[in-house]
């Protein structure tokens, strides 16, 4: 049966469910992240709470990867040529709609 469990990460408290004897694992992994949370914090200033959080899993993977450099990094996956091409259409589209819609508040 699951635990709530609370994690102190980065000054906060975050509620979790962790499965029954997972709990100081659990906690062993929080501790690491909020370490290298505040690691990131302390070395590049103020930062959202997902800009730390993204900085600590980049920590974390630099720190897994030196030490087992044989772990597969996933290459990037194919992009469809068709797809992205709608896809800056789109974009160049939705750019165009905002470029007018700015117009048409700068003219009222």
């Amino acid at each position: 049966m699951a635990a709530m469990i609370d994690l102190h990460i980065a000054g906060r408290t975050y509620q979790v469910a962790a499965r029954e004897g997972e709990e100081e694992a659990l906690q062993a992994a929080a501790r690491l992240v909020d370490g290298k949370s505040r690691e990131a914090l302390k070395g590049l200033g103020t930062l959202s709470e997902a800009r730390q959080f993204l900085f600590a899993a980049l920590l974390l993977a630099d720190q897994l990867l030196d030490k087992q450099p044989q772990v597969a990094v996933p290459a990037a996956p194919a992009v469809d040529p068709q797809l992205a091409m709608r896809a800056e259409a789109l974009a160049a589209r939705l750019e165009s709609l905002a470029d007018a819609l700015e117009r048409e508040g700068a003219n009222a």
